[in-house]
Parts: C-alpha cells; sequence; structure tokens
C-alpha cells in the first residue's frame, strides 16, 4: 500500500468517531465514511501532497454529511440501530446514563454547533484546523463553540434552553 493509503487508513478511526457523533447510528456513520472515502479516492488528484490530510478528510466529510441530510429531509427513516454507543465506558448503569445524558444533549444542539465542538473536543482540531474543514471564519467557529459549549453546560445541568428569537423586519 502507498504512503497515502496508509495515512488514510490510520485516520479512519477518527473518520468513523467523528461520522458516529455526526449520525447517531452506526449503519448510518459507516455509510458516510465509505462515502467520504470514495468521494476522497475520485478526488485524490485535488488533494495537494504536504496538506493536512486530516483535514482534508474531514472537510470532504462535512460536505458529504451535510448533501446527505439536505438529500435525506423530505423521506424519514427509521433506525433499527439499537447497539449501545462505540465510546469505551466502564459498564456501570450511572455511566451508562451519563453518556446517553451527553448524546441526548448534543443531539439538542444545531447542527453548526455540535460539528464545531465535536471537531475541537472530540478530534481536538485547532481552531484554524477547524475553520479550513467547515469553510468558516475562526471567529465564527470560536463563537459556536463558546455558545454550543454553554447550551451543552446548561442542557446537562437541567436548565432550560436559551429563548428563540424571532427575526423582526
Amino acid at each position: 500500500m502507498n504512503e497515502f493509503g496508509t495515512r488514510v487508513q490510520e485516520l479512519i478511526p477518527r473518520l468513523r468517531r467523528y461520522a458516529r457523533a455526526l449520525t447517531g447510528e452506526r449503519s448510518a456513520a459507516d455509510d458516510l465514511v465509505q462515502d467520504t472515502l470514495e468521494r476522497a479516492w475520485n478526488k485524490l488528484h485535488l488533494w495537494r501532497d504536504g496538506s493536512d490530510l486530516r483535514a482534508w478528510l474531514f472537510t470532504i466529510m462535512h460536505n458529504v454529511h451535510v448533501n446527505q441530510v439536505r438529500s435525506r429531509a423530505a423521506s424519514a427513516t427509521v433506525s433499527l440501530d439499537d447497539e449501545a454507543a462505540d465510546a469505551p465506558v466502564r459498564p456501570t448503569q450511572a455511566d451508562m446514563l451519563e453518556v446517553r445524558d451527553i448524546d441526548s444533549a448534543l443531539g439538542r444542539l444545531s447542527v453548526h454547533q455540535r460539528e464545531v465542538l465535536l471537531l475541537v473536543g472530540l478530534e481536538r482540531m485547532s481552531y484554524d484546523e477547524t475553520a479550513r474543514t467547515l469553510g468558516i471564519p475562526i471567529g465564527t467557529v470560536m463563537s459556536r463553540l463558546s455558545r454550543g459549549r454553554e447550551r451543552l453546560r446548561a442542557a446537562l445541568a437541567g436548565e432550560p434552553g436559551p429563548a428563540n428569537l424571532k427575526v423582526v423586519k
């Protein structure tokens, strides 16, 4: 296997983890990773040797995920995946409840806040890498991260979320 293939193979667990956090379902996450790797292979000529492969693959995954969400907007699916999360946890009931609460709180965040929170917090990307991956300014990354963390803290503390504001023209 060439060097590129080896580096991609090393990143697959991180891609799977991020995809699982984005989709919430194991099978959908596996499909997202497969679609991401397929698109990366087809667009290999666009990758610049020496650039950050992880950021490039996460950018592709983000774009594939956005396209999939847009195309599925009209059709609803029912998850048959009853399996526990992939996250390694001690086998205690309290820990499983905490994981469930965090997963639920993450699910209540906006997609934009959740993406930034997962890339910075889970994947340990820098603000600059996150901004390039999502194609947004670094200030937007910091703003979404701050608001996402605050909403996550409030949700986990059982506090009511912020009121939805109306746009007045």
